[in-house]
């Protein structure tokens, strides 16, 4: 008994040949448009969906915003750890200072603060982001709070207290602007 050879392989050229292409990516559903008016260019990103409606819409000069007041931060910290009394004497134009240590405290919270904010700088998450815009406003609403009561109790007002208070102000609305800007759904056109 004899056994028949099976046929050569043959290549199919069909791959190259374009209308075949089309025809596949037809039967594949890839390729046109879908509801949404977007294009797929594989099964793969259809079903997973495109990265480009993740994207977070950034409202204009937040990452200025947020490199300002990353700047800040650690400026601040810096000098409250290496010059507490020039810090205090700013503020409160006050020359004596009873102890360092709550001074340096505080700089050492700014500091771990503002790790987080130039950390923040770098993501493209939003949830990131807004949680540290939050952070923000609180530090400075808190910051508002505490240096007006202790102008009260001292009795004393200050250009530099004055100053500050009318800076936190103005930081805790930006600060839930750009917050309430990236909570915002985008409008569907």
């Amino acid at each position: 008994m004899a056994s028949k050879q099976p046929p050569p392989l043959m290549k199919k050229h069909s791959q190259t040949d374009l209308v075949s292409r089309l025809k596949t990516r037809k039967i594949l559903g890839v390729g046109g448009e879908d509801d949404d008016g977007e294009v797929h260019r594989s099964k793969i990103s259809q079903v997973l969906g495109n990265e480009i409606k993740f994207a977070v819409k950034e409202p204009l000069g937040l990452r200025v915003w947020q490199f300002v007041t990353a700047v800040m931060f650690s400026g601040v910290a810096i000098m409250a750890l290496a010059f507490p009394e020039q810090l205090y004497d700013t503020v409160f134009e006050e020359e004596s200072v009873n102890s360092k240590t709550p001074i340096r405290l505080y700089g050492g919270a700014l500091l771990s603060i503002s790790l987080i904010m130039w950390n923040a700088l770098y993501t493209a998450e939003k949830i990131i982001m807004r949680w540290t815009l939050l952070t923000e406003a609180c530090y400075f609403g808190v910051q508002f709070l505490v240096t007006s009561i202790t102008l009260v109790e001292s009795g004393r007002g200050s250009t530099g207290a004055t100053l500050l208070l009318i800076s936190r102000v103005l930081f805790v609305i930006i600060s839930f602007y750009y917050y309430y800007q990236l909570g915002r759904r985008p409008k569907k056109v």
